[in-house]
């Protein structure tokens, strides 16, 4: 009677077999370096362009933090809310209660919403909609929450810094800097705390962490967004901020991986948070786990001209 048994030659051949479709596999793709070169540069530029538009991060004037009930506001000193110079010296009031903002206007102050003058409006009611911005002159604003602190903020697209700004510098585009990845996929998603530059924490969920190489040492950063979308963000810091780079970390988009979780990171993409142009915007700190210890040598870097 023959034997049900799997020959040794057989199963040798099989697992060759698995051996050899694994080596084989394909690999997720590198980039030519020309091509690299050309869609950073087209890239950074789009990034500048958009930095110099009046509604761009240069254009804030003003960030208030406002106490409950009545809060005056215009360009007189006396007010609670100190507007610039530019603004009447009494526009009105905002009226805090809870999550909600109510704004006054002082009769003949042309304060406009949607085209249209306004002498009262609701700028939050605390349900976490888009907020109404409102115009004046070249002023604009609105309301901002970040935990529990409810503040205004201001836009001018005026701001001298718009026509100041000359650019980023960056570190020399190098291909060597879009790294091959893995998907560490957290399941289900892993809630990671997000500190911010005025002092308080957000909880954000975390699909996963990108685990890479530099120099022969294994990283990994956690990403947020969502686990299903086509793009993941990631704050970090490394061993350049302070230095060459903003004190408080850089941002990163990455793609989502493919689905053996092979991807890139490309450092080159590194941005300055908005902080790093103006003092009156409120940027996420990079979290503990994602401080690298190395020095990222690409990407933008410091903004020069706003003191740090």
């Amino acid at each position: 009677m023959k034997s049900e048994t799997t020959s040794p030659n057989v199963f040798f051949c099989a697992l060759l077999t698995v051996v050899t479709t694994l080596a084989c596999a394909p690999e997720v793709p590198n980039l030519d370096p020309e091509v690299h070169l050309s869609e950073i540069e087209s890239w950074h530029a789009r990034r500048v362009e958009s930095l110099r538009r009046p509604d761009s991060w240069f254009s804030l004037a003003g960030l208030y933090w406002l106490e409950p009930g009545p809060n005056s506001f215009g360009s007189d000193p006396s007010n609670n809310v100190v507007f610039p110079p530019s603004a009447s010296p009494r526009i009105g009031s905002f009226i805090r209660s809870g999550n909600s903002v109510e704004m006054n206007v002082v009769q003949g102050v042309p304060v406009t919403h949607a085209g249209q003058p306004v002498s009262s409006l609701v700028l939050s009611s605390g349900d976490r909609g888009r907020p109404p911005t409102v115009h004046l002159g070249s002023l604009q604003w609105f309301v901002i929450e970040r935990a529990d602190r409810i503040g205004i903020r201001l836009r001018d697209t005026e701001n001298p810094a718009i026509a100041a700004f000359d650019g980023i510098e960056m570190f020399p585009i190098d291909v060597g800097w879009r790294i091959p990845a893995r998907f560490d996929r957290y399941d289900p998603p892993k809630m990671i705390r997000i500190p911010n530059i005025i002092g308080t924490v957000s909880v954000q969920p975390s699909p996963g962490a990108v685990v890479f190489d530099v120099d022969g040492e294994e990283l990994r950063i956690d990403v947020t967004g969502d686990p299903y979308g086509e793009r993941f963000s990631i704050v970090f810091g490394d061993r350049t901020n302070a230095d060459e780079t903003y004190g408080g970390g850089r941002f990163l988009t990455v793609n989502a991986p493919d689905d053996r979780d092979r991807m890139f990171i490309d450092f080159n993409r590194a941005t300055n948070p908005p902080c790093a142009f103006t003092e009156f915007a409120t940027c996420p700190l990079p979290p503990r786990q994602n401080q690298l210890p190395v020095r990222i040598e690409a990407g933008e870097k410091v903004y020069k001209k706003l003191p740090h």
